[in-house]
């Protein structure tokens, strides 16, 4: 490959840039060997998830790589963690083009190394390529303890439904980004941020024990809740409770950006979760322990649909979707 019009290897690019992210792990060979291997914890089991992204697609060509490092790493962690997961290590594929330069590299996978350190998490392996525009594909693995899963399938009748963080800030970020919105001068970078920046909260592990299912945000609030919902059963939500940032509800108020649009936009990474009433006070208790912000918005219900001051939300599953 050429980088920078300097001739750089494979191993270049593993040895010089990769290989500090493994954390000198004996799982990893020290990236010596095609393969590696879990340890198996007591008691335990391991999960794991999927998520890509694509330049052009879920980033822009000129997204700095701290954001690329961060979106791959946030996407994936926020999976770990509505699963209940604790995370453990992960691999990566790292498709780019010829002319990228060393300085990307360099930066992003220091990125990675921070978020490693600040997640307790480190790089397994993976596989290097070349195409016309950066592609990344990562496998995360975690731990959570046998037979505590959280699945999404699994609400029950009476749950409170609970949100972690707010809503639509990301959105929010990439309607400046694609110059769509006019947002006041103080607040753009605190939305930019938002989009670029994502990330996960990792409440997941600590509430394993209290919460009946969970799903986290990325393709839109409502289109994201009503996967939580089995046949016959719906949510009964109350639209004052659903966390909306300062900054979002003056530009709502005064019609600047329709809070539906918002609520369907995703990239989000916080988490919708349902538990049985009776645990309302140790969620919040959970949440303020962990520094977490945790708002109920109502209760599931058994009558199907997402109904939001008693009115029946029209097309919640219309969320964002790669392909139509």
């Amino acid at each position: 490959m050429i980088y920078d019009n300097i001739m750089i290897s494979e191993n270049d690019i593993i040895f010089k840039f990769l290989k500090k992210l493994n954390f000198n792990k004996e799982e990893t060979f020290h990236f010596k060997n095609d393969g590696a291997f879990f340890k198996q914890k007591p008691n335990m089991e391991i999960v794991v998830t999927n998520d890509s992204i694509t330049e052009s697609i879920d980033f822009f060509k000129n997204d700095e790589p701290e954001s690329v490092a961060q979106k791959i790493m946030t996407y994936n962690l926020s999976d770990l963690s509505s699963l209940g997961a604790v995370p453990y290590a992960y691999t990566l594929s790292l498709s780019m083009p010829k002319g990228i330069e060393i300085d990307w590299i360099k930066k992003f996978t220091n990125k990675l190394l921070y978020l490693q350190k600040k997640y307790n998490i480190f790089l397994l392996g993976g596989d290097i390529g070349t195409t016309n525009q950066i592609h990344l594909s990562a496998n995360f693995f975690g731990y959570v303890k046998k037979n505590l899963i959280i699945k999404r399938d699994t609400a029950a009748l009476g749950d409170s439904i609970w949100v972690t963080g707010n809503i639509g800030d990301s959105c929010m970020g990439l309607l400046k980004r694609k110059k769509k919105i006019k947002i006041n001068s103080r607040w753009q970078k605190y939305y930019i941020n938002k989009y670029l920046f994502p990330l996960p909260c990792m409440i997941g592990s600590k509430i394993i024990n209290f919460t009946n299912c969970a799903i986290d945000i990325s393709d839109g609030f409502f289109g994201d809740l009503s996967k939580l919902l089995k046949k016959n059963l719906g949510a009964d939500l109350v639209f004052s409770k659903i966390p909306i940032s300062k900054n979002t509800k003056y530009l709502i108020d005064r019609k600047i950006v329709d809070p539906f649009f918002l609520l369907n936009g995703g990239d989000d990474y916080e988490l919708i979760f349902t538990s049985p009433k009776k645990n309302d006070y140790k969620i919040k208790e959970i949440a303020k322990k962990n520094n977490y912000t945790v708002s109920k918005l109502g209760k599931i219900i058994n009558k199907e649909g997402i109904f939001l001051d008693g009115n029946k939300i029209k097309d919640p599953e219309k969320s964002f979707q790669y392909f139509f």
